[in-house]
C-alpha cells in the first residue's frame, strides 16, 4: 500500500525585529526624528505628478502618452490656433550659402584623397544639394505668404507647423518669423540629439517621445499639407496623409507636392494606378506646385469650394 505523502511542515512565524529587553524605540527622540526625515525624503511620499522616476517606468507609458496628447493641445488652444498648414521636407536641403560651403568642404576632402570613391560620391551629393537649395528659399517664401494675413487676436488660421528641425522645416519656421508671425515646431527625441531650429515661436515648440502622438498633432488642425523634396521622413508623412484621405479618416485638405520633377522621379504614381493597386481617382488626392504663390493659391481655392466629406 502506497504511503501517503508527508505533509509540509507548518510555516514558521516571522521573527520579530530584534529589540533589546525593556527598549521602546518609539520613545527614542533622535531615532523618531531620523525616521521622519526618511519619510519626507522617500520617493513614495512624492506626489505622483512630481515623481520623474515613476513617470519614466515602462508601466507608465500610457500616462506619458496622455501627457503628450494634452500638453500641446492646451497650448494651441490658449494661443487660439484654429487651423494649421503643415510643411514637410528634407533636413539636408539648406540655404544656398550653407550648401555651397558644404560642397567646398567635400571638394577639398576629395582633393586630399584622390581615388577615394566615397569622397567623390560626397562631392556629387553636395553638388545636387546646392541645386536643391532653391527649395529652401521657396519654403521660406511660402511660409511668409501663409502667415502674414491669417493671424489675428481672435483666431489664428493657417499657422505654419513643421517638425521643428533643420532644412526645409527651418525655412518654413523662418518665413513666419520673418514677418513677425507665430509658427509651431513639433520636435522629436531621437538617439542622435536634434535641437529645434531657432525660428519657432518659443511657447509653441514641443518635444515628443512618441512619433504617433506627434503625428496626431500634425493632422488634428491641418488645413493643408505641403511636401517639399525630402527623404524617408517626408515620404512617411506623405503616405500617411494620403492613406488617411484615401480612407476618409481625416478632414478634406489639399496635399501639395512641391516640385513635380523631383516627386515624379521618386514615385511613379501613375504606375500604381495603371497596376490597379490604387484607383484612378486616388490620383486626385494630391496636386503639384512649382512656386510658393501657386501652392498658396491652391490652398485658398480648395477651401473656397464645398467638400462632400467635410
Amino acid at each position: 500500500m502506497a504511503k501517503k505523502p508527508a505533509s509540509s511542515p507548518p510555516a514558521r512565524p516571522a521573527k520579530a525585529c530584534p529589540v533589546l529587553p525593556d527598549t521602546v524605540l518609539g520613545d527614542d527622540v533622535a531615532l523618531v526624528a531620523e525616521n521622519m526625515e526618511r519619510i519626507l525624503g522617500s520617493p513614495s511620499y512624492l506626489l505622483a505628478q512630481d515623481d520623474p522616476k515613476l513617470l519614466a517606468k515602462e508601466e507608465m507609458r500610457g500616462v506619458r502618452m496622455l501627457l503628450e496628447l494634452g500638453k500641446p493641445e492646451l497650448a494651441l488652444q490658449a494661443d487660439k490656433i484654429h487651423s494649421t498648414v503643415i510643411v514637410f521636407g528634407g533636413t539636408q536641403i539648406v540655404e544656398q550659402t550653407t550648401a555651397e560651403r558644404r560642397l567646398s568642404e567635400a571638394r577639398r576632402a576629395a582633393e586630399s584623397n584622390p581615388g577615394d570613391r566615397m569622397a567623390a560620391r560626397a562631392v556629387e551629393r553636395a553638388e545636387r544639394l546646392v541645386g536643391y537649395s532653391h527649395y529652401y528659399d521657396a519654403a521660406r517664401e511660402f511660409a511668409k505668404l501663409v502667415s502674414i494675413d491669417n493671424q489675428c487676436e481672435s483666431q489664428r488660421d493657417y499657422v505654419v507647423i513643421t517638425g521643428g528641425g533643420p532644412g526645409i522645416m527651418e525655412a518654413a519656421n523662418r518665413g513666419a518669423f520673418d514677418v513677425g508671425c507665430k509658427s509651431i515646431g513639433l520636435n522629436i527625441k531621437l538617439p542622435a540629439e536634434q535641437q529645434p531650429n531657432p525660428f519657432i515661436t518659443p511657447e509653441l515648440c514641443f518635444q515628443f517621445k512618441y512619433f504617433a502622438l506627434r503625428k496626431f498633432h500634425f493632422i488634428l488642425r491641418a488645413a493643408a499639407v505641403v511636401l517639399f523634396p525630402g527623404g524617408f521622413g517626408t515620404l512617411d508623412e506623405m503616405f500617411e496623409t494620403l492613406t488617411l484621405r484615401q480612407t476618409h479618416r481625416m478632414q478634406p485638405l489639399p496635399i501639395i507636392l512641391f516640385g513635380r520633377d523631383y516627386w515624379s522621379r521618386v514615385i511613379d504614381f501613375q504606375f500604381l494606378a495603371d497596376s490597379g493597386v490604387i484607383a484612378d481617382h486616388h490620383l486626385d488626392l494630391f496636386s503639384y506646385a512649382e512656386t510658393p504663390a501657386d501652392a498658396w493659391q491652391q490652398i485658398l481655392d480648395f477651401h473656397a469650394r464645398p467638400h462632400r466629406d467635410a
